[in-house]
């Protein structure tokens, strides 16, 4: 009987060894891919960091754009107003002439 007990008792050391080594395994493989998660999820957010970077730079040039165009708009209409106050007859003249030239261009068609 004894030597049955020593066989039982080395199977069951053996058998616990390969359980503990295949837990081991496990916890080294599952902690690979939790860093290799960690680092996709940090490769992500900075991919989202850049291009959100980059959308509010294109969003800040955009509105200066189009504060630039609404003060170049301004000053035409300021310049515009300031040549027909000096210069009626001539306005009235550039006036007609342009109305007829639009009248001719589109009556032929």
């Amino acid at each position: 009987m004894k030597n049955v007990d020593t066989v039982v008792d080395t199977v069951s050391d053996f058998a616990q060894e390969t359980v503990d080594k295949a837990t081991n395994a496990t916890y080294h493989v599952a902690n690979k891919i939790v860093d290799k998660g960690d680092e996709l999820n940090a490769l992500a957010h900075e991919a989202i960091d850049k291009a959100t970077n980059a959308t509010n730079q294109v969003a800040d040039k955009i509105g200066e754009k189009g504060v630039q165009l609404k003060h170049a708009e301004q000053r035409l209409t300021k310049e515009c107003s300031i040549y027909i106050r000096d210069n009626p007859l001539t306005s009235v003249g550039i006036a007609m002439g342009v109305g007829f030239i639009l009248s001719k261009l589109l009556s032929n068609r």
